[in-house]
């Protein structure tokens, strides 16, 4: 047998979560995507060295797929001043660096793009999470289904009538061309954890009554809207997926199987590759009862039994928990989020952990024989 023969063969016994997985025309070295997390440290809305060097670990890490942080769609859609955006030439440029980067250490650049909501103009998370008010030199007003504050204390949002919907479709819509020209070729949506989309969504947030509001086809209409707009710019042959939070944690919200639903929708319309299956956000008190490891796998589970990919995320750390899930067929990916901020090799140690025969940077083979 020769030698290239015996390698594929050894290559076929790798776990499911180390084995290539595809999306139309683009293939992932393997099934681990870094999850999308935001680092608010961004300038005007500008990468900086921190993001390059953020980014850039995790795909010498091993990562199959390293997804931005959510990127927002308009200076008014970011959640803080320190947010990552996409509103014009001079952030593609800026991005264009990071998705050859990433590209270059072996992972697919993805980009997240995502509208606050009624969720925005906060302090960053280590200055309090605190309601900016639109007055003040960093603040701005944040836009909502309705008049309804996130919480006690934030600026309410002024609801969008049908030109503001308009406007935040059109502004997915433009952010998607130019993730498209940065040279990105995985696009996500931002559907979950009490953002714009998720806001329209929720009953819990949307009480219109206009065609946005009431029954769930008609809050699902914002997503779809946008889904159209993204997709008119984002080339037919590259992958779109969709995070969304499957259940909102609260009486009266939504509830898994309203998503089940949504993604007989997706699945049916043919142009979303992925559910990113993730829950909460709503309100600041929407939280599992139990956060423990894999919690979410099981809506990753049902929405994959609608006919969509699934990707699985939420506080999955161990490998061979990594593994079981796509094993037994709950996910098609797992998206790893803070087991990645702690260890940016977290795949290749996987890898190791796990007996799969994977490629190492050159740089880091020293390691791969402790």
């Amino acid at each position: 047998m020769r030698e290239t023969d015996r390698r594929v063969l050894v290559r076929d016994k790798r776990p499911l979560l180390f084995q290539p997985i595809s999306f139309r025309s683009v293939t992932a070295r393997n099934r681990i995507a870094l999850s999308p997390m935001c680092q608010y440290s961004a300038e005007d809305g500008l990468p900086n060295d921190w993001h390059l060097q953020h980014l850039g670990a995790r795909a010498a890490g091993g990562a199959g797929i390293v997804i931005t942080e959510a990127t927002h769609v308009a200076p008014h859609a970011r959640i803080t001043p320190g947010c990552l955006g996409i509103w014009s030439d001079a952030h593609t440029e800026a991005l264009a660096r990071l998705a050859a980067m990433i590209a270059r250490m072996g992972a697919v650049p993805g980009i997240q793009l995502a509208h606050a909501g009624r969720k925005a103009s906060v302090t960053r998370p280590w200055e309090g999470t605190k309601p900016i008010p639109p007055e003040a030199p960093e603040g701005w007003v944040p836009v909502g289904p309705t008049d309804e504050p996130f919480a006690p204390g934030h600026t309410p949002p002024v609801p969008l009538d049908p030109g503001g919907v308009a406007a935040a479709v059109e502004a997915f819509g433009r952010a998607a061309r130019r993730a498209r020209d940065a040279g990105f070729r995985l696009l996500e949506i931002h559907g979950a954890h009490g953002y714009l989309i998720h806001s329209f969504l929720s009953p819990v947030a949307n009480t219109r009554s206009d065609s946005y509001g009431g029954h769930l086809r008609a809050r699902a209409r914002l997503l779809m809207e946008v889904i159209d707009a993204v997709r008119a710019e984002w080339p037919e042959e590259l992958p779109l997926f969709v995070r969304l939070s499957c259940v909102d944690h609260l009486s009266g919200g939504l509830t898994i199987d309203d998503t089940v639903t949504i993604a007989r929708w997706l699945a049916a319309r043919g142009d979303v590759d992925l559910v990113d299956c993730s829950s909460g956000g709503i309100t600041p008190d929407a939280r599992p009862p139990s956060a423990h490891p894999g919690y979410q796998v099981p809506y990753s589970e049902a929405v994959r039994a609608a006919g969509i990919a699934t990707g699985a995320v939420g506080l999955i750390s161990c490998p061979d928990h990594a593994a079981e899930i796509l094993a037994n067929g709950r996910a098609d990916i797992v998206l790893i989020g803070r087991a990645m901020l702690a260890d940016p090799a977290w795949p290749l140690r996987a890898a190791k952990a796990l007996g799969a025969e994977i490629d190492w940077p050159v740089q880091y083979e020293r390691a791969n024989l402790v």
